[in-house]
């Protein structure tokens, strides 16, 4: 993930002036401009960072002062790029080993970040969990994982109400750091935010740069794989078993030979890439960050989206002829889509028709979200939509999403169950259609929260107070996340031996 930083900001600073409309003007227009004049709903040629601004658009931002919105937006046209070329390239090559069936995808993080996560210990205990997770993960499918992270501009989220009820007072709904405050009397959207998110993004990538090149990654180093949250004594000797085996591993290939710690040039073993996502939610942001950069491989002029290596499309945001599809179909880096039960299967197609028409492999992860009761009613009709469209996708489930549920306290929630539940009928759905699932997308942290019910710490409805600490959606803590980990691990084991269990 190091590598030079390039800075060419000019055309896309002229790209910038010439625009000169706010988001709400954009949406405007829209209604006048949105199929074009030739009836079609995008045309290969016409995209810029800004023709978004032609279309519809959901989930956006009324800015009060749209001159200090206009300087913001001016100030993050200039700063560097926090991501290259390279390295997206980098990430595109990976996905399409992902879709080949060659890798595993491992996406996870907040749900939305807060500006105060931009801290030492909040990112060594999200990479802390990420790294051990695939390293199980790695031993049990026994293919490379390539690990995505959620962070370092994960700020806003969409909402499915712009107003929510505060102490009896009606208040605009807090939508993110990048957006407005949490505080009841800070939900007014603020311009200067969209540059805080920008500096606390690039300080926590290059806090996530300095420790993997300072070796945090080294597998050399005593794994502190703590097991005594485990209060099933099978659980705990299964998971065991697993750490065992795969720490013996790695001292047989020390013994051996194949691996030298003290040798000065880098190895997976002490070295692994990451990087960085987040959902491309406020397109003036994203517009900003995009910028026109040379291929690395070819040399040509493409635009690509500076501020993270990965962007996604949410469910409420992905119509057709909407603002945000707009925007995607013109960056080169590797995008996801959000699919749950409201998307058909031909639009589907069409979707995937658009954001990528020379049809590259792994350049579209699909990222599944319906619930554990609804997988089996939506999924397999997906699946038969990409392979009537000839695409080659990343298929990565995400069992969080669609099992949300308030407690019998009020609080909300997700079943440990139920996403297990998910994610073994969404393996068994794609097998049943000649297809695979290719990776996995968690919300989750390295803390010891009580958001979640269930796992092997057996957390009940009465703990989820003991430690509650989201301003969004819950999430796997630190425990929970390895017990994913170890459980889709125990499966791949099992299946190469010849035996289909489910997780």
């Amino acid at each position: 993930m190091t590598g030079p930083i390039n800075g060419n900001t000019t055309k896309e600073h002229v790209i910038l002036e010439k625009s000169n409309g706010s988001l709400k003007n954009g949406s405007k227009n829209a209604t006048n401009t949105a199929n074009g004049t030739n009836g079609k709903t995008h045309t290969g040629n016409d995209w810029t960072p800004f023709s978004w601004k032609t279309k519809p658009i959901k989930q956006d931002v009324s800015y009060e002062d749209q001159a200090h919105l206009q300087k913001v937006l001016g100030k993050l046209s200039h700063l560097p790029p926090m991501v290259t070329p390279q390295e997206i390239t980098n990430l595109r090559n990976q996905l399409k080993q992902v879709a080949l069936k060659k890798a595993f995808l491992l996406q996870g993080g907040d749900c939305a970040e807060l500006f105060e996560y931009c801290s030492q210990d909040p990112i060594e205990s999200k990479l802390k969990v990420l790294l051990q997770m695939s390293l199980v993960l790695t031993w049990g499918a026994r293919v490379p994982v390539v690990r995505i992270a959620r962070m370092s501009g994960q700020y806003a989220k969409p909402r499915s109400n712009p107003y929510e009820n505060c102490q009896g007072k009606e208040v605009l709904s807090f939508r993110g750091d990048n957006i407005n405050g949490y505080d009841p009397n800070d939900r007014k959207p603020d311009p200067e935010r969209l540059l805080s998110a920008y500096f606390h993004s690039a300080a926590t990538l290059n806090y996530v740069r300095s420790i993997l090149g300072s070796g945090f990654a080294d597998l050399h180093r005593p794994s502190e794989w703590s097991l005594h949250h485990v209060r099933s004594q099978g659980t705990r000797q299964e998971y065991q078993t697993i750490v065992d085996r795969l720490t013996d591993a790695l001292d047989f290939m020390k013994t051996i030979g194949v691996d030298t710690p003290v040798s000065p040039v880098p190895s997976p073993l002490n070295s692994v890439d990451l990087f960085m996502s987040h959902e491309g939610l406020i397109l003036e942001y994203e517009q900003s960050l995009t910028r026109e950069l040379k291929d690395p491989e070819t040399g040509e002029l493409k635009w690509y989206n500076v501020g993270s290596h990965f962007l996604w499309i949410g469910d409420r945001t992905r119509q057709l002829n909407g603002a945000h599809v707009e925007y995607f179909r013109g960056i080169q880096n590797p995008i996801g889509i959000k699919v749950g039960p409201s998307m058909q299967p031909d639009e589907l197609k069409e979707l995937l028709d658009i954001v990528n028409p020379n049809k590259e492999i792994g350049k579209v992860t699909l990222i599944t979200r319906y619930g554990a009761h609804q997988v089996e009613k939506y999924l397999p009709g997906h699946i038969q939509a990409v392979k009537a469209s000839g695409h080659i996708v990343v298929w990565a489930c995400d069992p969080m999403h669609g099992n949300t549920k308030n407690s019998l306290s009020g609080m909300k929630t997700r079943h440990f169950n139920s996403i297990i539940e998910e994610l073994s009928k969404a393996i068994h759905i794609h097998k049943a259609n000649n297809s695979q699932m290719n990776g996995v997308h968690f919300e989750l942290t390295g803390e010891g929260v009580t958001e979640c019910i269930g796992g092997s710490m057996q957390l009940a409805d009465s703990d989820l107070s003991l430690n509650y600490k989201t301003y969004c959606d819950p999430r796997l803590n630190y425990e929970q996340s390895l017990d994913v980990a170890f459980l889709i691990a125990k499966y791949y084991e099992k299946e190469r031996n010849g035996y289909l269990p489910g997780l």
